[in-house]
């Protein structure tokens, strides 16, 4: 009897013991791989005490003669440190999710796979998951033999929904790639419109900044700067404010943004272009650029109509003798308008290249619709400064989200049939 209680004792125990690591395995198990690192065991109680939610530890580094500690820690959603420092500083580079690094008294800084971040020494900071995803890091300990945490209190609720703008996964799904492309373009920005119409944003900023994007090999600075022209061809002032503020972010000059409004005025006209000149100057001077800036033009009253036929010349070749011999000679004037003025005046103008200029032109002219006979002459003109039928349709694709498919469409068809498939 006694030998039949203690095999049952047994065999309760075992079974117990087999089920808690069956659940600790299921657990285990719900952690998602979002790294090519191993994701570790949770933090043990000596270190867990700082975090606020649950997250995960696994050392990568052994060789204490190296001098080097690196390691993986995994967050779930919404998990993060206590506000802290480190005595001999530290760096993090992203592995895998979405998550945030700020720094006391500065914005949050949205992290994403790729990302580095530097942390001084002794600088007070907490870092963790994004509310809607996990998140993973490497902490790689700098001057390790000076290295001590200071741990202080916790980041808060209203801390952390302020500096992750309380974006949750129930209010919008973005892809990390649209993530990543928008914060290029506006560091920490925290978009109203996220808020109040998160469906909208959703689908727009998944579109535009994702699926849109990953079409052609544009380069941010060309794509901005054209979606620049192109807002203001539509008279679209919210957007232009919008998209100025990311030209200057990713290295458009001050120069460049002018230029770009110029070369809208003969194509656009100036009782249009009026409101978005204002609208530069105001924030160039809130951004503490001293206007007006060094002037482009290269042509004077005596030069500009030589230089400027010479040049349409260069750009459409014997169209251009054409249109002059076909004109009436009371329409006349209009055609060495164009040349004296449209090219003489602004094409001959420093800050951007002739090629830019055009592509420029371009997108203009489909994103005001309407324009078909010149986009088709316009296209023949990017091919021969060098813009081929890649580029245009890469840049037609880039413009779609900002003027809709029927101006998209009436592009494609003037692309077809000037460049034929």
């Amino acid at each position: 009897m006694k030998n039949t209680v203690t095999i049952l004792m047994v065999a309760v125990i075992l079974f117990f013991s087999q089920q808690n690591q069956l659940n600790a395995q299921d657990m285990k198990e719900e952690i998602p791989n979002i790294s090519n690192f191993s994701v570790g065991n949770e933090l043990p109680e000596m270190y867990s005490k700082y975090f606020t939610g649950h997250a995960y530890l696994a050392p990568l580094t052994k060789n204490k003669d190296l001098n080097c500690s690196i390691s993986n820690v995994t967050f779930e959603p919404g998990c993060r440190n206590n506000w802290h420092s480190h005595a001999g500083g530290q760096i993090l580079v992203v592995v895998g999710g979405k998550g945030y690094y700020q720094a006391k008294g500065e914005p949050a800084r949205l992290l994403l796979p790729g990302d580095v971040v530097e942390i001084p020494v002794n600088v007070v900071h907490w870092h963790g998951a994004a509310p809607d995803s996990w998140f993973s890091h490497l902490a790689i300990e700098t001057n390790p033999q000076v290295s001590k945490n200071t741990w202080l209190e916790q980041v808060d609720d209203e801390q952390y929904q302020k500096a992750t703008g309380g974006t949750s996964s129930k209010e919008i799904n973005l892809t990390i790639a649209a993530i990543k492309n928008h914060e290029e373009l506006w560091p920490g920005y925290e978009s109203k419109a996220a808020k109040t119409d998160p469906e909208l944003i959703q689908v727009f900023d998944n579109f535009a900044f994702d699926d849109v994007i990953s079409s052609g090999n544009l380069d941010t600075k060309t794509r901005v700067m054209m979606i620049l022209g192109s807002t203001i061809a539509c008279q679209a002032q919210t957007e232009y404010k919008m998209m100025m503020n990311a030209a200057l972010n990713v290295g458009v000059t001050p120069v460049e943004v002018k230029e770009i409004l110029y070369q809208s005025v003969p194509y656009v006209g100036i009782a249009k272009v009026i409101d978005f000149i204002n609208l530069t100057n105001e924030i160039m001077t809130e951004r503490g650029i001293q206007l007006p800036l060094e002037g482009q033009s290269t042509t004077t009253p005596e030069t500009r109509m030589e230089k400027g036929l010479v040049l349409q010349k260069e750009i459409f070749g014997e169209m251009i003798d054409k249109m002059y011999e076909k004109s009436p000679k009371n329409q006349l004037h209009i055609q060495q308008y164009l040349s004296a003025n449209c090219f003489g005046d602004y094409y001959t103008r420093n800050g951007l290249d002739v090629k830019t200029r055009e592509l420029l032109t371009y997108s203009m002219l489909i994103s005001m619709g309407g324009t078909e006979s010149q986009v088709k002459g316009h296209i023949a003109g990017n091919v021969k400064v060098g813009n081929n039928k890649e580029t245009l349709l890469t840049v037609t694709t880039q413009l779609l989200p900002y003027i809709g498919y029927p101006r998209t469409l009436n592009a494609l068809n003037c692309l077809n049939e000037v460049i034929p498939e």
